[in-house]
């Protein structure tokens, strides 16, 4: 249930981006036409890329949430992070080589035509609905956040939702590029120096570049198989240790098959005097336990193995590598 609502809200939260930004680019498209101004332009740029990934995302959502078939039995979650990337590609391509390029060329040769109302009108109130968009994206983080028991920040930086993720940081990105916009029109309107204007446009493809990197990175790391963070690891690892008849958890692999999709594979030695009841039991408990406390978990399955020995004679431990403890430093897992 708390999947669902989790999806529903971040679909929501997509489509009043996406129709914030439509109205936005419009916007600012005449407005630069107007003047003339590169920032302009490139922010009309930036809110067409930041439209454009809205519709992404929204594919993403509804193409990762199809059901489990014959053919695609962990059904169709790791699609999400292939319509993720692709949105982050073309704020790459699009957003940051169009207003990198226009900034460079303004600097050069370009000239305004002096209207520069209408591009102050413009950015004041496209800051406005870019405000709202952003609020809406920064309640369900905090909702999202609570339900994790994480930070907001925590949450932002692991999360495999990257939908959310993504509109948040758009959003971010928006309003500094409209600060940036304004800053650089306003400079060359009184002094009447078009570098100013040019060299803003050019920090707003320098902006959409770290975004859409951010973005990239995190996608990329989900689609080749991203595991959980190392402290929900620990818990998880916790629950199976605490079985009946389980001795110990010789490994443990996880692995996001969907932004609210996780799967549960481990190696468990179980006590010798063990019959084959008891181990049936302690899978279906496992099972219990897990999704009680992650309803996300989907698939827990366990394999009873013999503990592996290490060369001093010991059971050898196999779990989590330690290098992979640097999991809560990376975008892409769940807090």
């Amino acid at each position: 249930m708390a999947g669902t609502e989790a999806k529903s809200e971040s679909v929501g939260t997509v489509v009043v981006a996406g129709a914030a930004n439509l109205a936005i680019a419009i916007a600012k498209l005449i407005a630069g036409l107007l003047s003339g101004s590169a920032a302009m332009l490139s922010e009309a740029a930036h809110s067409v890329a930041d439209t454009t990934t809205e519709v992404l995302l929204y594919m993403a959502l509804r193409r990762g949430a199809r059901p489990a078939d014959t053919r695609h039995p962990f059904g169709y979650g790791k699609e999400s992070y292939v319509w993720a990337f692709l949105a982050a590609l073309f704020t790459f391509v699009v957003g940051a080589g169009f207003a990198i390029t226009h900034g460079v060329t303004t600097i050069l040769v370009h000239e305004h035509t002096g209207h520069y109302l209408a591009s102050y009108v413009v950015l004041a109130v496209s800051f406005a609905i870019e405000s709202v968009s952003l609020a809406r994206a920064v309640r369900q983080v905090r909702n999202e956040s609570r339900r994790w028991r994480a930070t907001p920040r925590r949450y932002l930086r692991l999360t495999a939702d990257t939908t959310v993720k993504a509109v948040f940081l758009e959003d971010s990105a928006a309003l500094i590029g409209l600060l940036l916009a304004a800053v650089g029109l306003t400079l060359s309107h009184l002094t009447g120096e078009e570098i100013y204007d040019g060299v803003a446009s050019i920090l707003i493809g320098v902006l959409l570049l770290v975004v859409a990197g951010i973005l990239a990175r995190s996608n990329i790391s989900l689609l080749v198989g991203r595991a959980v963070s190392d402290r929900v690891h620990r818990q998880i690892e916790h629950e199976l240790a605490g079985l009946p008849a389980v001795d110990r958890i010789d490994t443990l692999m996880t692995m996001f098959l969907g932004p609210e999709d996780i799967l549960v594979a481990a190696k468990v030695d179980f006590q010798n005097d063990a019959t084959g009841a008891d181990i049936e039991a302690a899978a279906d408990e496992a099972e219990r336990r897990l999704t009680d406390r992650f309803p996300e978990i989907g698939y827990v399955f366990l394999d009873p193995t013999r503990s592996r020995r290490g060369s001093d004679g010991h059971r050898a431990r196999t779990t989590q590598d330690e290098d992979e403890r640097a999991v809560d430093q990376e975008p892409g897992g769940v807090p």
